[in-house]
């Protein structure tokens, strides 16, 4: 079990590792990638996946729902924690919400579970991405239109892989292939990115930082629990729920707190200590999911 774990989670870090080491030396625009990344590479792997007439969608309607009910779920068992804390609450629930089931997650369940991981991966990766964009948006702007919230690659490409799975059409081999093959390429570079944002770590709202790095996984945890014993999922699916539900805080949150400068240096705090956290809080839930058996 230990060498799962460690074939598991040894490549996630030592990619973003790297990335850690070329931002020391170097200055990547990381922003650049990031929406090259968002706007090409990650919304070709989702329609990919999602218009692969193999990929039985309708059988990951469950697990999109206890994502659903662990990321806004999230929110609601937090809130009365950062009431008594007396934090800020657009500061604070955002990044315990929205986690990054994107730079570490989809990385994480395909090399824990293998290919076969790679839908459910993406479903989870879809719900968490269009509550943010919306919901989480909505928590930060409420003026905000929906239409400009859901204006986003992945969202088309998300609705035009919906529409091909459904409609039984299947898709060239070779078209399949190239869009897999360029979708592919979004895996290490959020692992990349994820590591070159590491060197923003500020430590001086370590506290938040460390009441994050706790409170996100737990919560998850705690919601994730009830929704795995009520709903009748697949092994590979609760497996998938349980690493989604104990992912860090997404870095997403940090540059959305920059733009709508909603306390970003305490942002960063919550998602870079948080991911730091994930070392430990990873491993232990990995071989939760490994000694279960549901894999």
């Amino acid at each position: 079990m230990i060498t799962q774990i460690l074939s598991t989670l040894l490549p996630v870090f030592l990619v973003a590792g790297c990335g850690a080491l070329y931002g020391r030396y170097r200055t990547p625009d990381i922003r650049g990638l990031n929406v090259l990344n968002m706007e090409l590479f990650v919304p070709m792997l989702v329609f990919a996946v999602l218009a692969d007439k193999e990929a039985p969608l309708q059988d990951y309607a469950g697990l999109a729902l206890a994502a659903t009910v662990v990321v806004l779920g999230s929110g609601v068992v937090l809130y009365p924690l950062a009431r008594v804390l007396k934090l800020n609450l657009k500061t604070f629930l955002p990044p315990m919400m929205f986690n990054n089931s994107g730079n570490m997650g989809l990385p994480l369940l395909v090399l824990a579970f293998g290919e076969q991981a790679l839908p459910a991966a993406v479903v989870l990766f879809i719900v968490e991405m269009l509550l943010h964009f919306s919901f989480g948006l909505h928590m930060l702007d409420p003026h905000t239109s929906i239409l400009r919230r859901l204006r986003l690659p992945i969202v088309f490409a998300s609705i035009a892989g919906l529409a091909v799975n459904f409609s039984g059409i299947a898709l060239p081999g070779a078209l399949l292939e190239t869009l897999n093959m360029l979708g592919g390429v979004c895996i290490p570079l959020m692992l990349f990115a994820l590591g070159v944002r590491m060197l923003d770590v500020d430590f001086s709202d370590w506290k938040l930082g460390l009441l994050g790095a706790i409170a996100c996984p737990a919560s998850g945890l705690i919601l994730a629990w009830p929704m795995i014993a009520i709903m009748d999922l697949p092994g590979l699916q609760v497996a998938s729920l349980w690493v989604f539900a104990a992912l860090p805080p997404a870095v997403l949150n940090y540059m959305l707190a920059e733009q709508y400068q909603q306390e970003p240096h305490k942002v960063a705090s919550l998602v870079l200590i948080g991911n730091l956290g994930s070392l430990v809080v990873m491993p232990l839930v990995l071989g939760m999911v490994f000694a279960a058996g549901y894999v």
